[in-house]
């Protein structure tokens, strides 16, 4: 069996980016799909089982439109605290023929959907409290089912010129409407040992700088 890419085609990414309504929209899921390295890295994490994917934080939908296109064809949940993105999301779903994709609107600090497979959180934590990320975490990893993964991408707080990069990038997205609210609190290393080695998940962290300036990593908690 010939393994699926872990990197959609440009052309796969411009027929993503056609699903959009707005110009808005299209310009941004050109660019992301095409420069941001976490899509591949959950392709990596998520490919060689048939488990769903649960993606909490998932905009409009750009990851279940990757993983499609490198050939993964298990059902993905998205959920989203913006009834817009949602929205836009059902739409290109929609236009894309995927029936195997759905979304929903709602607020992870009060509950997640049931579900059971791999669970993806990326570049939410920053806009949560303390308490609010220790108890996501922790609902979060009772979505994983046995063999699947936790992957979360973060910003962590250090001392390194990179966290001060991500704290303006935040800031910036917050000024021009595309995030509701400005950060938070920047989550710390151990913070995911502590929380996810008690949720009985094995933990490893990794930088996935790409080619940004944002101090990103990688966080993996397998069961």
């Amino acid at each position: 069996m010939t393994p699926a890419p872990v990197v959609a085609s440009s052309q796969a990414l411009e027929d993503i980016a056609s699903l959009c309504d707005a110009r808005w929209d299209h310009f941004y899921t050109k660019a992301k799909l095409g420069s941001d390295p976490v899509y591949s890295a959950v392709v990596r994490e998520v490919h060689a089982t048939l488990l769903p994917v649960l993606d909490i934080g998932c905009g409009i939908g750009l990851l279940a439109h990757y993983l499609r296109a490198c050939g993964l064809s298990s059902p993905v949940t998205g959920f989203d605290y913006d009834p817009r993105k949602i929205h836009s999301a059902r739409q290109m779903a929609t236009k894309a023929g995927h029936g195997d994709m759905s979304f929903a609107s709602g607020d992870a600090r009060t509950g997640l959907p049931e579900f059971s497979g791999h669970v993806v959180i990326l570049d939410i934590l920053q806009f949560f409290t303390e308490a609010e990320q220790d108890a996501l975490l922790t609902i979060a990893a009772s979505r994983v089912a046995p063999g699947g993964k936790l992957i979360i991408r973060s910003g962590l707080r250090d001392e390194s010129w990179r966290f001060r990069v991500t704290v303006l990038g935040d800031y910036l997205a917050k000024v021009t409407f595309w995030m509701k609210a400005a950060p938070t609190r920047y989550p710390e290393a151990d913070q995911f040992r502590r929380v996810l080695n008690a949720a009985g998940l094995n933990v490893r962290l990794e930088p996935m700088w790409g080619g940004t300036p944002f101090n990103n990593y990688l966080i993996v908690g397998e069961r």
